[in-house]
């Protein structure tokens, strides 16, 4: 299982539930594009360099094991944003000891992530390293020590969204605003739930589009998996998301939500 939060817990089972309507398996033919003809790709994002190199672990895949790095989904999605608007990695520049990696990791993660991104001139720097796989492979200590906690993230006020119903309008107009985001640049994070299945309630970044006759392919990174990219399809006959390829989950129905992109949501 894929859980936000212990406080999300204790909520979703003392509140009524409405439950969606069953979905049929996406269609392959049929339905708006979106007006979309071709792939559009966060630019100067990768899979293979710009993302974590260690996995939010999922606390219920690993009882007996204390101190494990779980529950810090929305932590890392979050993360992931910071690090391609705020830093800059060079390379050639003599490697920090652990301290100084922590305080820029620190620096980087305090700027809000609905902040515009930053010249690069104006970026922190990020010394002795390529790129963030590169420096969170090498230095998973003091980038996990400098991110911030998980408390907040479990209790953020928009979390109750997963224990609603919402209409086809809804999920089309997030639809269309990844893609608007996607054409501006920028990576989207998304809020993904199929309860009342506890199976999954997750964040992941979405930063590339890939249409198809009746619908888009939104390739997405997940916190929870590091070694490759997953897939959530906008099904646009249906007119509602599927869970085509996330990490620990089955095919089927999802809702999406988009996340810490407005001073309210």
């Amino acid at each position: 299982m894929n859980f936000i939060g212990i406080s999300r817990l204790a909520a979703l089972v003392s509140l009524l539930v409405v439950t969606a309507a069953c979905a049929s398996a996406p269609h392959a033919n049929g339905g708006a594009s979106l007006g979309l003809a071709e792939t559009v790709r966060t630019p100067d994002f990768s899979f293979e360099e710009d993302t974590f190199a260690f996995a939010n672990l999922i606390g219920a895949r690993h009882p007996n094991e204390p101190g494990i790095y779980a529950h810090y989904c929305f932590v890392l999605a979050r993360g992931i944003r910071q690090f391609a608007q705020f830093a800059r990695f060079e390379p050639a520049q003599p490697k920090l000891d652990h301290a100084g990696y922590v305080d820029r990791v620190k620096r980087v993660a305090a700027i809000s992530e609905r902040d515009d991104a930053l010249p690069p001139d104006e970026r922190i720097v990020i010394p002795g390293y390529a790129n963030l796989r590169e420096f969170s492979r090498d230095e998973e200590s003091a980038v996990k020590e400098g991110l911030p906690g998980r408390f907040w993230t479990w209790v953020h006020w928009t979390n109750w969204r997963v224990m609603l119903p919402v209409g086809e309008s809804h999920q089309e107009g997030v639809a269309h605003e990844i893609l608007d985001e996607l054409r501006g640049g920028r990576l989207v994070q998304l809020l993904v739930t199929n309860w009342p299945k506890p199976e999954l309630n997750h964040t992941v970044v979405v930063y590339e589009s890939r249409p198809f006759d009746g619908g888009v392919d939104f390739i997405i990174w997940d916190p929870n998996n590091p070694d490759g990219p997953g897939i959530m399809t906008w099904d646009a006959k249906a007119r509602h998301f599927w869970a085509t390829n996330l990490y620990d989950t089955e095919p089927g129905p999802i809702r999406a939500f988009r996340m810490y992109y407005s001073l309210l949501l």
